[in-house]
């Protein structure tokens, strides 16, 4: 969504740009965003935005000003289900308003469930429809069938855009019992041979040290969503890094690199655990 209007010179006011994302996908992004002509302002917020001949001064925290064409609210979202009056029917919400549901999707009304972005679990539209499927299997088809939340991977559409599937880095040294291992390739793409564009595509493998299990995976690079798709797949049926290792690449493609990488960048414990407060 950021990069739809780069060509206007936006400018970026927050912390890193992707928000519960892998810490070093994300500051790859950021740096991608840089190179791309959009300035970013870590950490800081609005205080005050007032019309100028010129446009739109902003005012910032940090008491810089800045004169804009457009602002644009992209500060995240809420369900909304403030005028559904909710508590009428003895349905319980959160303090943010989201409909508070079991792991079938029913709610504290026995006849009512919920699914979907208002319930606030994972705001993805195919999650919705999961869910939604599962209802109508438990409701109408007599199984009794619990959305599945684990491994469901995800795309900013950024340019280049970034995707994953799995548990981050973080994630991983969170939930781990013992150390993980991650792998790391980063190569220019292809496709930038001509443009002669200096912009890296970056591929990530978390595995568990122990079982050799995949964890997680991540991608920031051209066609990033499609390859990750089927990265998902081996991700949801709990491959392991053999498997990867073992399965013949496609030459020449940037898929192959997920399964050719071989050495190990960095192996750590839990008690080694990288900040995230980026």
């Amino acid at each position: 969504m950021i990069d739809v209007d780069r060509k206007y010179g936006h400018t970026i006011i927050n912390k890193l740009t992707c928000r519960g994302f892998d810490d070093e996908m994300r500051a790859i992004v950021a740096s991608n965003l840089e190179g791309r002509g959009i300035k970013l302002h870590p950490g800081t917020n609005l205080s005050e935005l007032s019309k100028t001949a010129d446009g739109i001064k902003v005012v910032t925290d940090k008491g810089e000003e800045l004169i804009a064409d457009v602002v644009l609210f992209a500060t995240g979202r809420t369900p909304n289900s403030q005028r559904l009056n909710l508590q009428a029917a003895g349905v319980e919400i959160d303090r943010v308003g989201a409909i508070k549901v079991d792991e079938y999707s029913r709610t504290s009304a026995p006849s009512v469930w919920a699914v979907g972005d208002v319930t606030n679990r994972i705001n993805l539209t195919p999650v919705a429809l999961m869910e939604a499927t599962c209802f109508a299997k438990t409701v109408f088809g007599g199984q009794q069938v619990k959305p599945d939340h684990r491994d469901v991977p995800c795309a900013v559409f950024s340019i280049p855009p970034l995707s994953v599937v799995g548990l981050s880095e973080e994630q991983a040294l969170e939930e781990a019992n013992g150390d993980i291992l991650v792998f790391i390739s980063s190569f220019n793409p292809m496709k930038n041979s001509i443009s002669k564009r200096q912009e890296k595509t970056i591929m990530k493998l978390v595995v568990d040290a122990e079982t050799d299990k995949v964890l997680g995976a991540s991608m920031c690079g051209p066609d990033a969503p499609e390859i990750i798709q089927g990265i998902a797949i081996a991700v949801k049926c709990g491959a392991t890094k053999a498997d990867f290792d073992s399965t013949v690449g496609i030459h020449p493609s940037a898929a192959e690199e997920f399964v050719t990488m071989r050495t190990v960048t960095r192996r750590l414990s839990p008690t080694s655990k990288p900040k995230t407060n980026l």
